[in-house]
């Protein structure tokens, strides 16, 4: 089993980018140019690498290397976006490396692309990209090529020693353990061993609702893989598992007018086997709030109103502000009932968002990401 901080740490100490392996600062699939320029190059490097896996690292310096992570990134439809838009998608796998120097809610982003034997393409137009092209990496590059020769396999050995190098080992399972539990010992920390081998830790604030138990400000991590399978400061969790599964099941709080419940979002099963291999499911579960629609007509013409003040630079009441406080959620609402330019709005209103404080930017994060699962599901 590969430990992937150790082959996050060989991809950056191996040489520059290539064509097995690409490094971003940041990835933003929320926009149209964002989501284009992921899907080129997971067609490139798709492309350039027949027989061996590649790989992008994502919150990383690209001039030093210098590892400042990104947000926790929730991947549970990405391969959803990429067999929408891709002619021969390859599997992908989006996970989050915890490094111990980085803060708590700030990861490394490791993208898996395995191999296929044949040709990825564009699907579709998407942004200044046409439907039918295909990339190759070139150096550094993802470019538009030509498909014509043969691609010569020149990276297996290299990417295999590079793998072979990260393997776990009964120390850094250890020390994964013992680092987690003091990380998190104000958070009721637990740890699990299943099958013998795979070792699941999870901490967060514990509180007792009409006999189920439920946890905020979760943290949850595969040890043996140094991946956080879950992280949330917001949300509500109900965890439970036997001998051979674990399973979460995500809550997430909405409301209008100060009056608001917690709706089931997605259940994620990892399912453990005996012969050291594990599987994720996950199973969206959300059924959207319904209101009145007069009511979101106002809610929506209210945000709109807040949006064009904001743009233009004019100073908020305070009744303005208050709502603001509330922008991405109501925008949330208004789209989950059918006011279709509300996801744009909320996209276009991302800028004066993050000016306006952590808590506000942070319900933008939380909002969006809940877009992306019921888009994509």
């Amino acid at each position: 089993m590969i430990n992937k901080r150790l082959l996050i740490k060989n991809l950056l100490a191996h040489n520059d980018e290539n064509s097995f392996y690409d490094k971003k600062r940041k990835v933003d699939i929320s926009h149209k140019e964002g989501k284009a320029k992921f899907l080129k190059h997971i067609c490139a490097l798709s492309n350039s690498n027949p027989k061996n896996n590649s790989y992008i690292v994502i919150g990383v310096e690209d001039e030093d290397n210098n590892i400042i992570g990104v947000d926790f990134f929730d991947d549970s439809k990405i391969q959803n976006l990429i067999n929408a838009y891709l002619e021969n998608p390859p599997i992908v796998q989006y996970e989050n490396i915890p490094f111990p120097h980085l803060p708590d809610d700030r990861v490394v982003g490791l993208v898996t692309i395995r191999p296929i034997a044949e040709i990825t393409s564009l699907r579709k137009n998407i942004w200044k990209y046409y439907g039918g092209a295909v990339f190759f990496r070139d150096g550094s590059m993802s470019m538009p090529k030509v498909f014509d020769i043969e691609i010569k396999d020149v990276n297996s050995k290299i990417v295999e020693a590079i793998e072979s190098h990260a393997q776990n080992n009964i120390e850094y399972t250890l020390g994964g353990v013992i680092h987690f539990m003091n990380k998190r010992k104000d958070f009721d920390p637990q740890y699990k061993v299943f099958k013998e081998y795979f070792v699941v830790c999870w901490a967060g604030q514990k509180k007792v609702v009409k006999d189920e138990t439920f946890f905020s400000r979760v943290d949850i991590e595969l040890i043996n893989e140094e991946v956080r399978l879950f992280y949330s400061t917001l949300d509500e969790v109900s965890i439970t598992y036997d001998n051979d599964s674990f399973k979460i099941v995500e809550y997430v709080n909405l409301g209008l007018h100060n009056s608001s419940h917690y709706y089931r979002l997605e259940e994620t099963m990892i399912y453990f086997e005996d012969n050291a291999n594990y599987n994720i499911k996950t199973k969206l579960l959300f059924e959207p709030p319904r209101f009145d629609k007069k009511v979101l007509f106002h809610v929506y013409n209210t945000n709109n109103a807040i949006l064009d003040k904001m743009k233009k630079g004019i100073e908020l009441r305070k009744n303005e502000q208050v709502d603001l406080k509330n922008l991405p959620e109501t925008y949330l609402i208004c789209y989950l009932n059918g006011f279709d330019d509300a996801m744009e709005k909320l996209i276009e209103a991302r800028p004066y968002l993050k000016k306006s404080g952590e808590a506000v930017y942070n319900n933008y994060k939380e909002s969006t990401r809940i877009l992306r699962k019921v888009k994509y599901s």
